[in-house]
């Protein structure tokens, strides 16, 4: 048997990976949480400093691992340099979100990425949308329209922050699988992560405050929380077909109503409720169209592994080639995963 036919079999068995899914997407949701916490006393830009610092020798171990030679010279350097002002930008609407909305909220409207995806992946990609996913990113966007109820509420920096972080999320995924096939993973994980570090110690005196012992430890935690969500991530891909793990990530609105019920005494509204469901719905039909056979060239939603990119929690498909040796004579990872 070869290695592709042992890798299929192993993925197609069992429920192993949807359930490692559901485990990363509760880690990441506690994560989200502590991002909230901390929000409430700290600035956004240095929680994502002391996060991308304390993140660096986790996501160093995993560099050092890297099988493919080269240079951390980018091939595509505006492409790359495009990829890291949305990660970096992403994440930090992402966490200015989670500290000013309700949790199900931000959360209903970063789920709007895969829609984005879809529609980015026409021009960058020459991606073929047909009538069926079109009619998904319609519906989606008007759960979008539900969830903000222009006119209805007042919309803040907050509601800009989260949908900003949506869409630069959603062109971080398509430049990744348009340039994937050239970059060594290695450059697409380095640059974004030194320029969180850079650009927040920048930052940093503008808006420090001297953060207490428990709450450095909170830091702590949330890289790990990150770190560790990663990796089973990356095992849900391995074992189970990504059809059937990427549905999971939607778990994390169940999780985000129950964490802000009992610590911020939150409760989702009607509209938020029938917004979400339509995303939801949207973005679940979206991956049932791609991974069906001779629908989609490209898989742009499928392969981007759906949660969003940040300065702790690097893209699980860009880690698990850094952990994925090439045989000999085969192409690389990441040349592997765009063919």
């Amino acid at each position: 048997m070869t290695q592709t036919e042992t890798s299929f079999s192993a993925r197609a068995a069992g429920p192993v990976g949807p359930l490692m899914a559901l485990l990363s997407f509760a880690l990441y949701a506690t994560h989200d949480v502590l991002i909230r916490i901390l929000g409430e006393s700290y600035s956004v830009f240095q929680i994502m400093f002391f996060m991308g610092l304390l993140s660096f020798p986790f996501l160093v171990l995993m560099l050092i691992r890297d099988p493919e030679p080269g240079t951390l010279r980018a091939v595509h350097p505006y492409w790359s340099l495009t990829r890291t002002f949305c990660v970096v930008a992403s994440a930090g609407g992402a966490f200015y979100a989670f500290t000013t909305l309700p949790l199900a909220q931000v959360y209903a409207m970063l789920f709007a990425s895969p829609l984005l995806i879809t529609l980015l992946s026409i021009p960058l990609l020459g991606e073929k949308v047909g009538l069926h996913r079109g009619a998904a990113v319609i519906v989606g966007l008007l759960g979008v329209i539900v969830v903000l109820r222009p006119g209805g509420t007042e919309l803040g920096l907050g509601h800009l922050a989260a949908l900003g972080a949506a869409a630069l999320a959603a062109l971080n995924s398509v430049i990744v699988r348009k340039i994937g096939a050239d970059e060594r993973s290695a450059v697409l994980l380095l640059y974004p992560m030194l320029a969180n570090v850079g650009v927040m110690a920048c930052l940093l005196p503008v808006v420090y405050v001297p953060i207490e012992l428990p709450h450095l430890a909170m830091v702590v935690v949330v890289a790990a929380l990150a770190f560790a969500a990663m990796l089973l991530s990356i095992g849900a891909y391995r074992r189970s077909e990504a059809a059937l793990v990427a549905p999971m990530q939607y778990s994390q609105i169940i999780w985000a109503t129950l964490f802000g019920a009992v610590l911020f005494g939150e409760s989702p509204d009607l509209w938020t409720i029938v917004g979400a469901g339509l995303i939801v719905a949207s973005g679940l039909y979206i991956v049932f169209r791609e991974s069906r056979r001779n629908v989609s060239e490209n898989q742009p939603v499928l392969q981007t592994r759906l949660r969003g990119e940040s300065v702790a929690a690097p893209a699980p498909m860009l880690m698990e080639e850094l952990q994925t040796e090439p045989e000999e004579g085969a192409a690389p990872p990441h040349e592997q995963a765009a063919a």
